[in-house]
């Protein structure tokens, strides 16, 4: 598989007026579970460091009252997260945040605001260049969550150990060297066929609703599995999350979009735009614009201008044959 992509870290620029490291327009963060030893926040709040934004959209499960439940865990930097989005509130940041299912006693505060962040049901972001998406959270388009929540709750249990495990895992590999960050989780969504189907009928349910709505895309979490692609001509945007890969989303002044992994190593490994990989014939919405695995060798970064038409974005239509191949 190939891609082209770019690695760099983000050490902060004395020249610029704030102590960031990069300047982006709007910045997209998802299902970072406050509440569970599985949150990884002080490595959310070390890329926070290093990125200057106008706006700050949260969308969802930010704090796991699901975990909360079974047991009190709030370290430090949990505390730190909620008061640094508090400050940049106060300081002119446009800080939103849509509630999710681990979070969704907050959708009751809907239309209302805790200190200078707005609490929205959904939100409609206008990028730079004119494109509107439709931001969510993603869990009103899964049939497991809306219809059998106990099973939700036990996924939930079993994804919380395979993360925790993946942790062991990572310190594993730390000793014997070996470069490189592995997903326990991420692997057992890439293999098991049941967890494709979802993955794959939740983004196409997803992206239909948002060419219902007149968008121009879509960008969302839920499912833990960040990716930036095209379907059916709407653009398919998730953020991943905080507890396995460490993504977000940024929006760059000129309104292009990048999708970002925050390495242990703290540096930003970027998936690029364009970055089309190769991808099987017919798998439904082959991503564009990298992948969701951190582990990209580095390649020079690509100018805004090589950014293709929509239009000419080639995207292959989906077969019930290659859907069963999966």
């Amino acid at each position: 598989m190939s891609d082209a992509s770019v690695s760099a870290n983000l050490s902060p620029d004395p020249t610029l007026p704030h102590p960031a490291g990069r300047k982006v327009r709007s910045v997209f963060l998802s299902d970072i579970h406050l509440g569970t030893r599985a949150c990884q926040a002080e490595r959310l709040l070390e890329f926070l460091r290093h990125i200057e934004t106008d706006y700050i959209y949260l969308l969802g499960d930010i704090i796991d009252f699901w975990s909360l439940s079974r047991g009190i865990h709030w370290p430090a930097p949990h505390n730190t997260f909620v008061q640094k989005m508090l400050k940049r509130a106060r300081h002119g940041v446009h800080v939103t945040f849509v509630p999710g299912n681990h979070d969704e006693a907050l959708r009751e505060y809907v239309g209302t605001g805790f200190g200078d962040i707005q609490v929205k049901r959904e939100a409609v972001h206008v990028s730079a260049d004119g494109r509107r998406y439709l931001l969510i959270h993603g869990d009103e388009f899964d049939q497991i969550t809306r219809h059998h929540r106990w099973l939700a709750l036990a996924g939930d249990v079993s994804y919380t150990l395979l993360v925790r495990l993946n942790i062991l895992l990572s310190w594993i590999r730390r000793k014997l060297h070996k470069p490189g960050y592995w997903s326990l989780a991420g692997y057992a969504k890439r293999k098991v066929k049941g967890a494709l189907d979802f993955i794959y009928g939740f983004e196409e349910s997803v992206a239909h609703h948002a060419r219902h709505r007149g968008m121009d895309g879509v960008i969302c979490g839920h499912i833990h599995s960040a990716v930036v692609k095209e379907i059916d001509g709407i653009r398919y945007i998730n953020c991943g999350d905080w507890v396995d890969s460490c993504s977000a989303i940024l929006e760059h002044m000129d309104g292009r979009i990048e999708l970002v992994h925050w390495e242990q190593d703290s540096s930003l490994v970027s998936a690029g735009i364009p970055a089309q990989i190769d991808a099987p014939s017919g798998v439904p919405g082959a991503p564009l614009y990298g992948t969701s695995a951190p582990n990209i060798a580095p390649a020079p970064a690509l100018p805004a201008t090589s950014l293709p038409p929509r239009n000419s974005w080639p995207v292959q239509p989906v077969s019930t044959a290659s859907r069963n191949r999966l």
